[in-house]
C-alpha cells in the first residue's frame, strides 16, 4: 500500500521532472532585420555623450525644471497607470506560473449515515448508524505539460510583463520630454505676452504723438487711423497670448499632475542661460532596438510567438491527474493509527478528435497575429528612425536659423530707430515709420518662437535616442 510520504517524496516528484522535460511547440524566435538604413538621413553628429547614458537629472540642468520634472515623476497619473499595469502583468504571470505546479489541498471529512432496521431481511437487525472520517491530500485536475501549453503560456505572461516593464520606462521618458517641452513653451508665450504688452505700449506712445501733430496740422488724419490700427493689432496679440500662456499653465498642470508651483509661471522666460549637453547618434542598431519603446513591441512580439506553441500543444492529447492520500476511519480519535491508510490515482487522458476546426482556426489566427506583431515591430522601427533622422535634422538646421532671426531682430530694430528719427525730424511720412514698426515686432516674434522650437528639438533628440533608459 502506498502511503502519503510515498506519494510525497517519490511520484509527485518524478511526475515533476517529467512534465518539466516535455516538449516545446513555439516556433524559434528570430529578432526581424532593421527595415532601415545603417545610418541616419543627417550622419553629422552634434556631440560625444550618448544619451542612452545620460539620465534626465544631468541632461537638465535648469533648477526649476528639474523641480517640475520631479514632481512629474512623482504625481503624473499616467505614468502610475504604466506602474499598475506592470504590477498587473507581474500578478497575471504568476497566475500563469503556477498552472506548472500541482495544487494541493487538505481535507478532513466526516460522514454519517442512519439506516433503519426493516432496511434488511434479517428480522433481528435494527437500525444502523455508520461514521466515517478521513483525512486527505490531494491533487485536483494537474495538467501536466508534456506538450508545452502551459510553458507557452507562462512565456507569453512573461513577455507581456516585460512589454508593459518597457512601457512604463517610455511613458517615463515621454512625460520627462513632454514637461520639458511644456516649461518651454510656457516660458516662450511669457515672452510673447511681455512683448506684445510691451509692443501695445510703445504704439499708444506714437498714437498720442500722431494725434499732437495732426492737431499741430503737421500729419494727415490717414496717419492716426493708421497708428490705431498699430495699437489695436497688439492690444489683440496682449490677450492672444494671455491665453496661450494660461493654456500652457493649464497643459504643465495635467503633466505634473499637482498644482504649479508658486512663481514658476510669473518668472518663466527664454531669456536666461539654457544648458543641454551634446548628443551623439550612435547607429542605428544600437539605438533602435533598445529605446524602451521599441523593446516594448519585441517583447510584444515574442509573446504571440509564443501563442502559437500554446496553439500547437493544443492538438496534442492533454494529461491530467488527480490523486489523494491519506487516511479513513470510522472513529476521529483513531483516524491516523496503523491501517488507516487510503489513497486514489486517477489519471485522465483528453485526446481532440473532432472540434469543428476550433483548434486550426485558434493556430491560424495565433500566426496571423504574430505576423500582425512582426509589422507593427517593423513600423516601430521606421517611426522611431524617422524621429531621430528628423530630430538630427532639427538640431543642426535650428541653430543656424536661431543666429539668422537674432541677426534679422538686431537689423529690424536699427531699422525702426532710424525711420522713427527721420520720421521725428518730419523727412519722413508715417507710412514708413508703420512699416518699421511692423518688422521689428514680427522679427522680434519669430525670433522667440525659433527660439523655444531650438530647445525644444534639443529635448526631442534626448528622447528619441532614447535618454536615460539604462
Amino acid at each position: 500500500m502506498v502511503n502519503l510520504q510515498q506519494l510525497k517524496h517519490g511520484l509527485l516528484p518524478a511526475l515533476i521532472a517529467m512534465t518539466l522535460s516535455g516538449c516545446n511547440l513555439q516556433p524559434h524566435y528570430t529578432r526581424p532585420a532593421l527595415p532601415v538604413a545603417n545610418q541616419w538621413n543627417d550622419t553629422a553628429a552634434p556631440g560625444q555623450l550618448t544619451a542612452a547614458d545620460t539620465p534626465w537629472g544631468d541632461f537638465f540642468t535648469d533648477p526649476t525644471l528639474k523641480q517640475l520634472i520631479a514632481s512629474a515623476l512623482k504625481n503624473n497619473r499616467d505614468l502610475k497607470v504604466a506602474a499598475l499595469n506592470v504590477e498587473a502583468a507581474q500578478a497575471q504571470l504568476g497566475i500563469t506560473k503556477a498552472a506548472l505546479m500541482p495544487s494541493v489541498d487538505a481535507s478532513l471529512s466526516k460522514t454519517a449515515t442512519h439506516l433503519p432496521g426493516n432496511l434488511y431481511s434479517t428480522a433481528t437487525s435494527g437500525p444502523v448508524t455508520y461514521q466515517q472520517y478521513e483525512g486527505n491530500l490531494a491533487v485536483s485536475s494537474w495538467e501536466l505539460d508534456f506538450f508545452g501549453r502551459l510553458r507557452s503560456l507562462r512565456d507569453q505572461a512573461l513577455e507581456s510583463y516585460l512589454a508593459d516593464q518597457s512601457t512604463q520606462q517610455a511613458t517615463q521618458l515621454s512625460l520627462v520630454a513632454e514637461v520639458a517641452q511644456a516649461y518651454i513653451t510656457l516660458c516662450a508665450d511669457s515672452d510673447l505676452q511681455k512683448l506684445a504688452v510691451a509692443t501695445a505700449a510703445s504704439q499708444n506712445q506714437s498714437l498720442l504723438l500722431t494725434q499732437a501733430k495732426l492737431a499741430a496740422g503737421t500729419v494727415t488724419e490717414q496717419d492716426v487711423l493708421q497708428a490705431k490700427t498699430t495699437v489695436k493689432s497688439a492690444e489683440a496679440d496682449v490677450a492672444k497670448y494671455a491665453r496661450e500662456r494660461q493654456q500652457a499653465v493649464n497643459a504643465l498642470q495635467l503633466l505634473l499632475g499637482a498644482p504649479v508651483p508658486a512663481g514658476v509661471a510669473e518668472q518663466a522666460s527664454l531669456h536666461k542661460t539654457w544648458v543641454f549637453p551634446a548628443l551623439k547618434a550612435d547607429l542605428p542598431s544600437q539605438v533602435l532596438t533598445r529605446r524602451p519603446d521599441i523593446m516594448a513591441a519585441e517583447h510584444t512580439l515574442k509573446a504571440a510567438n509564443a501563442n502559437i506553441g500554446a496553439a500547437r500543444a493544443a492538438f496534442f492529447p492533454s494529461i491530467s491527474l488527480t490523486a489523494s492520500g491519506g487516511s479513513a476511519s470510522a472513529g476521529l480519535n483513531n483516524l491516523f493509527d496503523a491501517g488507516t491508510a487510503a489513497w486514489s490515482f486517477a489519471p485522465s487522458i483528453s485526446l481532440p478528435i473532432f472540434d469543428g476546426g476550433k483548434n486550426r482556426a485558434s493556430l491560424n489566427a495565433a500566426k496571423v497575429s504574430q505576423r500582425i506583431e512582426v509589422a507593427d515591430y517593423e513600423k516601430a522601427i521606421q517611426q522611431a528612425f524617422k524621429e531621430v533622422s528628423d530630430a538630427l535634422t532639427g538640431v543642426n538646421t535650428y541653430q543656424q536659423e536661431v543666429l539668422a532671426r537674432q541677426e534679422e531682430q538686431d537689423t529690424s530694430d536699427k531699422y525702426y530707430q532710424l525711420a522713427k528719427v527721420r520720421y521725428d525730424s518730419g523727412a519722413d511720412d508715417y507710412l514708413n515709420l508703420l512699416t518699421a514698426q511692423r518688422s521689428r515686432y514680427s522679427a522680434q516674434q519669430e525670433y522667440i518662437s525659433t527660439l523655444s522650437d531650438s530647445l525644444a528639438q534639443k529635448v526631442t533628440l534626448y528622447k528619441v535616442l532614447g535618454g536615460g533608459w539604462k
